[in-house]
Protein backbone atom coordinates (compact mmCIF):
# COMPACT_ATOMS: atom_id res chain seq x y z
CA UNK A 1 0.00 0.00 0.00
CA UNK A 2 2.69 2.24 1.08
CA UNK A 3 5.31 1.61 -2.43
CA UNK A 4 2.29 2.24 -4.42
CA UNK A 5 1.34 5.04 -3.02
CA UNK A 6 2.22 8.37 -4.87
CA UNK A 7 5.41 10.36 -3.69
CA UNK A 8 5.93 13.84 -2.60
CA UNK A 9 8.99 14.82 -4.56
CA UNK A 10 12.17 15.71 -2.92
CA UNK A 11 10.27 15.34 0.69
CA UNK A 12 10.92 11.62 1.09
CA UNK A 13 7.31 11.68 2.12
CA UNK A 14 4.43 9.38 1.00
CA UNK A 15 0.38 10.09 0.41
CA UNK A 16 -1.52 7.20 1.67
CA UNK A 17 -5.29 6.46 1.39
CA UNK A 18 -6.27 7.11 5.00
CA UNK A 19 -9.68 4.85 3.93
CA UNK A 20 -7.14 2.39 2.90
CA UNK A 21 -5.29 2.49 5.95
CA UNK A 22 -8.37 1.90 8.20
CA UNK A 23 -9.37 -0.75 6.36
CA UNK A 24 -6.15 -2.72 6.83
CA UNK A 25 -6.00 -1.76 10.27
CA UNK A 26 -9.71 -3.39 10.59
CA UNK A 27 -8.04 -6.33 9.08
CA UNK A 28 -5.32 -6.82 11.57
CA UNK A 29 -7.52 -6.33 14.46
CA UNK A 30 -10.18 -8.94 13.49
CA UNK A 31 -7.46 -11.71 13.00
CA UNK A 32 -5.89 -10.93 16.47
CA UNK A 33 -5.72 -14.80 18.21
CA UNK A 34 -8.32 -16.09 19.44
CA UNK A 35 -6.70 -15.59 23.26
CA UNK A 36 -9.30 -12.65 23.75
CA UNK A 37 -12.44 -15.10 23.34
CA UNK A 38 -10.56 -18.05 25.08
CA UNK A 39 -10.05 -15.20 28.02
CA UNK A 40 -13.88 -14.65 27.73
CA UNK A 41 -14.68 -18.48 27.64
CA UNK A 42 -12.81 -19.42 30.85
CA UNK A 43 -14.59 -17.08 32.81
CA UNK A 44 -17.92 -17.64 31.51
CA UNK A 45 -17.08 -21.61 32.26
CA UNK A 46 -15.75 -19.92 35.65
CA UNK A 47 -19.02 -18.47 36.83
CA UNK A 48 -20.88 -21.63 35.99
CA UNK A 49 -18.59 -24.04 37.81
CA UNK A 50 -18.92 -21.91 40.71
CA UNK A 51 -22.55 -21.68 40.19
CA UNK A 52 -22.57 -25.69 39.95
CA UNK A 53 -20.24 -25.67 42.88
CA UNK A 54 -22.92 -23.17 45.00
CA UNK A 55 -25.77 -25.50 43.83
CA UNK A 56 -23.93 -28.81 44.82
CA UNK A 57 -23.61 -27.53 48.23
CA UNK A 58 -27.08 -26.30 48.63
CA UNK A 59 -28.13 -29.96 47.89
CA UNK A 60 -25.55 -31.73 50.37
CA UNK A 61 -26.81 -28.98 52.67
CA UNK A 62 -30.79 -29.38 52.08
CA UNK A 63 -30.12 -33.04 52.21
CA UNK A 64 -28.51 -33.12 55.63
CA UNK A 65 -30.72 -30.83 56.86
CA UNK A 66 -33.50 -32.93 55.97
CA UNK A 67 -31.98 -35.94 57.71
CA UNK A 68 -31.48 -34.02 61.00
CA UNK A 69 -35.13 -33.30 60.61
CA UNK A 70 -35.72 -37.08 60.46
CA UNK A 71 -34.18 -37.94 63.37
CA UNK A 72 -35.05 -34.99 65.76
CA UNK A 73 -36.19 -38.02 67.91
CA UNK A 74 -33.08 -38.78 69.30
CA UNK A 75 -30.39 -35.95 70.73
CA UNK A 76 -27.54 -37.58 69.87
CA UNK A 77 -27.96 -37.89 66.03
CA UNK A 78 -29.28 -34.41 65.69
CA UNK A 79 -26.30 -33.63 66.97
CA UNK A 80 -24.43 -35.72 64.88
CA UNK A 81 -26.70 -34.50 62.08
CA UNK A 82 -25.43 -31.08 62.78
CA UNK A 83 -22.37 -31.21 63.08
CA UNK A 84 -22.09 -33.31 59.55
CA UNK A 85 -23.89 -30.93 57.86
CA UNK A 86 -21.59 -28.07 59.26
CA UNK A 87 -18.36 -30.52 57.78
CA UNK A 88 -20.19 -30.48 54.79
CA UNK A 89 -20.60 -26.75 54.74
CA UNK A 90 -17.26 -25.81 55.64
CA UNK A 91 -16.10 -28.39 53.03
CA UNK A 92 -17.98 -27.22 49.84
CA UNK A 93 -16.79 -23.28 51.13
CA UNK A 94 -13.06 -24.68 50.57
CA UNK A 95 -13.97 -26.30 47.51
CA UNK A 96 -15.68 -23.12 46.39
CA UNK A 97 -12.60 -21.25 47.28
CA UNK A 98 -10.41 -23.23 45.51
CA UNK A 99 -12.38 -23.31 42.45
CA UNK A 100 -12.62 -19.46 42.73
CA UNK A 101 -8.93 -19.40 43.26
CA UNK A 102 -7.80 -21.70 40.16
CA UNK A 103 -10.65 -19.64 38.11
CA UNK A 104 -8.84 -16.33 38.78
CA UNK A 105 -5.78 -17.45 38.28
CA UNK A 106 -6.61 -19.32 34.86
CA UNK A 107 -8.29 -15.85 33.64
CA UNK A 108 -5.04 -14.41 34.62
CA UNK A 109 -2.70 -16.17 32.94
CA UNK A 110 -5.25 -16.03 29.92
CA UNK A 111 -4.71 -12.33 30.56
CA UNK A 112 -0.75 -12.48 30.72
CA UNK A 113 -0.95 -14.48 27.48
CA UNK A 114 -3.05 -11.88 25.28
CA UNK A 115 -0.99 -8.86 26.55
CA UNK A 116 2.55 -11.02 25.93
CA UNK A 117 1.30 -11.84 22.40
CA UNK A 118 -0.35 -8.48 21.42
CA UNK A 119 2.87 -7.20 22.59
CA UNK A 120 4.54 -9.66 20.23
CA UNK A 121 2.00 -8.78 17.76
CA UNK A 122 3.30 -4.72 18.46
CA UNK A 123 6.58 -5.58 17.82
CA UNK A 124 6.41 -7.72 13.92
CA UNK A 125 4.06 -4.34 13.14
CA UNK A 126 6.74 -1.82 13.83
CA UNK A 127 9.45 -4.33 12.43
CA UNK A 128 7.23 -4.21 9.14
CA UNK A 129 6.64 -1.00 9.50
CA UNK A 130 10.39 -0.14 9.33
CA UNK A 131 11.41 -2.73 6.78
CA UNK A 132 8.82 -0.94 4.89
CA UNK A 133 10.35 2.21 5.05
CA UNK A 134 13.68 1.11 4.70
CA UNK A 135 12.38 -0.43 1.33
CA UNK A 136 10.52 2.77 0.24
CA UNK A 137 13.76 5.02 1.63
CA UNK A 138 15.94 2.64 -0.76
CA UNK A 139 13.58 2.82 -3.69
CA UNK A 140 13.72 6.87 -3.37
CA UNK A 141 17.25 7.14 -3.39
CA UNK A 142 17.53 4.56 -6.51
CA UNK A 143 14.99 7.01 -8.33
CA UNK A 144 16.88 9.67 -7.00
CA UNK A 145 20.35 8.16 -8.03
CA UNK A 146 19.08 7.78 -11.38
CA UNK A 147 17.43 10.84 -11.93
CA UNK A 148 20.88 12.65 -10.60
CA UNK A 149 22.78 10.63 -13.58
CA UNK A 150 20.49 10.88 -16.17
CA UNK A 151 20.93 14.96 -15.63
CA UNK A 152 24.36 14.97 -15.52
CA UNK A 153 24.34 12.87 -18.84
CA UNK A 154 22.04 16.14 -19.93
CA UNK A 155 24.49 18.76 -18.81
CA UNK A 156 27.06 16.89 -20.29
CA UNK A 157 25.01 17.28 -23.77
CA UNK A 158 25.01 20.65 -23.05
CA UNK A 159 28.20 21.67 -22.31
CA UNK A 160 29.69 19.58 -25.49
CA UNK A 161 26.76 21.66 -27.57
CA UNK A 162 27.48 24.95 -26.00
CA UNK A 163 31.67 24.47 -27.09
CA UNK A 164 30.32 23.07 -29.97
CA UNK A 165 28.47 26.70 -30.85
CA UNK A 166 31.57 28.22 -29.11
CA UNK A 167 34.17 26.43 -31.52
CA UNK A 168 32.11 27.13 -34.84
CA UNK A 169 31.94 30.91 -33.69
CA UNK A 170 34.91 31.55 -34.13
Amino acid sequence: MVLDSPRLPLTGKTLVDEEQLLDQLDMVRLNLPAAFQLAQDVIMRRDEVLQEAENYGRQILTRAEARAAELTDELGIIRQAELEAQQVRLQIQQECDALREQALAEVDQIRQQAKQELGELRQNALAESDQIQRGADEYADRVLLDMEQRLSEMMRIVRNGRQQLRGSES
